[in-house]
């Protein structure tokens, strides 16, 4: 198991196991949820996903959606305010906040999403992937068969 918290520590998970994609976020959304430059986010599966304990701390955000659904959600402790994992109802896959993370998940980030949107503060400074917004509508419309 994989535990995780928040920085208060009441609410807590576990996910039997990483699955990935394990992305660093640089859309404007995730930089501004974050405060960060990007946001490391984990794939799991929801079958995967234990909420240990603070589910009655649990807020959730859903900001406007800009092209189409779903729309962009957030879940957060009420009261440390750091993100927490929160999967939406019949999913099937979801991201952890990886900064949440108690435990060695196992892997390592495997790239950058949405570089043509990072902060022009941040250099990224390794040799993961870039994708470009277009690149990954791209990517997941040849993994599905169909359009993204």
């Amino acid at each position: 198991m994989i535990h995780g918290s928040c920085l208060c520590g009441v609410v807590r998970f576990a996910i039997e196991r990483a699955v990935g994609p394990f992305e660093l976020c640089h859309c404007p959304r995730c930089r501004k949820a974050s405060g960060s430059a990007f946001v490391a986010g984990l794939g799991a599966r929801v079958e995967d996903f234990h909420l240990l304990s603070g589910a009655e701390l649990i807020r959730t955000y859903e900001a406007p959606v800009r092209e189409r659904p779903p729309a962009y959600r957030v879940a957060f402790c009420a009261r440390c305010g750091s993100p927490v994992p929160d999967p939406v109802p019949g999913a099937t896959w979801f991201e952890i906040p990886a900064g949440l993370l108690d435990d060695e998940p196992g892997t390592c980030p495997d790239k950058h999403i949405f570089v043509e949107c990072k902060s022009p503060w941040f250099r990224i400074a390794d040799d993961l992937p870039q994708l470009t917004r277009r690149q990954i509508i791209e990517s997941r419309r040849s993994q599905s068969g169909g359009p993204a």
